[in-house]
């Protein structure tokens, strides 16, 4: 249906974009991978979008923007503007109405430590990401209360996890709370950056009236 429409609104332009049936049969199975959990509805709104604002036939990433931004896509805003209010709220979390609830569970894939932290060109890509694959469980009526890795990396990551929610504990802290001062331990071992990090939340942590020393390493 996708491909029929583009043909009927873009014409020779749509014919033009593939020189073959093998790259019609490839672009048409990246397209129909890239849609899934998108409704026939949503779908059939974007297209009509792109009629009326697209002189050529868009690419996979545009289509796929012109879906998060329709109003009938869940509630769920499109990425930088979840990025942006993720980012003005990473300091408390918990205590703030999210636009949606996909926005706080990307923002504690992503870390609100590196939110409030890393520059934008640095922990962006990985919060669209994370936001991405949130947003799919959203339309696939997925519970987001039931808690699912989203990036991790290997096995050293969750042996990471696992030690900060056991350090968490035993000082009597929230998740969040210990996923904060902790991050430093995701920076390499003897880097600069990680001790600057390391600095920086060892005053958090006497501002926040913990008397301890943080962790060097986690193993």
């Amino acid at each position: 249906m996708l491909f029929a429409r583009f043909m009927a609104i873009y014409g020779h332009k749509f014919k033009s974009c593939f020189e073959t049936q093998d790259e019609i049969r490839i672009a048409k199975r990246e397209w129909a991978l890239s849609m899934q959990g998108y409704s026939e509805a949503e779908l059939v709104s974007a297209i009509n979008r792109c009629k009326e604002t697209l002189a050529w036939m868009p690419t996979i990433s545009e289509f796929i923007t012109i879906l998060n931004e329709q109003s009938g896509d869940f509630g769920l805003p499109p990425a930088k503007i979840a990025y942006e209010e993720v980012c003005r709220y990473a300091d408390h979390p918990t205590q703030h109405e999210w636009t949606h609830v996909a926005l706080y569970h990307a923002g504690k894939a992503t870390g609100w430590f590196r939110l409030r932290s890393e520059e934008e060109d640095r922990v962006f890509p990985d919060f669209r990401y994370n936001y991405q694959v949130i947003c799919r469980r959203v339309r696939a009526g997925e519970d987001l209360s039931i808690e699912v890795p989203v990036a991790l990396e290997d096995k050293s990551d969750n042996t990471l996890v696992e030690f900060i929610q056991r350090w968490g504990e035993q000082q009597q802290l929230s998740p969040e709370q210990a996923s904060t001062l902790l991050f430093y331990l995701t920076k390499p071992a003897g880097s600069d950056i990680r001790e600057r990090f390391r600095q920086a939340s060892q005053q958090r942590a006497e501002s926040w009236g913990l008397s301890v020393k943080l962790p060097d390493d986690y193993q």
